[in-house]
């Protein structure tokens, strides 16, 4: 696993609400995508394998969490009819309860994957 160590300070800089928000969101996205490359862009963690993938963020009193291409994942319907944010496409993110399961944001990041190939 490639870490950058600009996303480490930006996750250890972050609320304490937030950091095992970001520290589970990065293992996953790498258990999805051995290949990615992290970065920092607009401020906050990116996450990038043949272009821009997805990307998560922390503020005061919750979490982002989104795709680049959501518009075209399978769930881009599901999405609007939630009237969810463009920022994030998990809605926010308070806690680890409020993420989806393991399995379904593995599932995300690999169809965001496959979309950049």
């Amino acid at each position: 696993m490639s870490k950058n160590k600009k996303v480490d300070e930006y996750i250890s800089q972050s609320k304490d609400f937030a950091k095992p928000i970001l520290k589970h969101l990065r293992e996953l996205i790498h258990v999805a995508c051995p290949q990615v490359v992290e970065t920092i862009k607009w401020g906050h963690p990116h996450f990038e394998y043949k272009g821009p993938l997805c990307n998560m963020a922390a503020f005061n009193k919750h979490c982002a969490f989104g795709f680049w291409k959501a518009a075209l994942m399978k769930e881009a319907v599901l999405l609007k009819e939630k009237n969810v944010e463009a920022m994030s496409h998990s809605g926010k993110l308070k806690s680890l309860l409020d993420l989806p399961k393991n399995n379904i944001i593995i599932a995300r990041v690999k169809e965001a994957v496959l979309l950049n190939e």
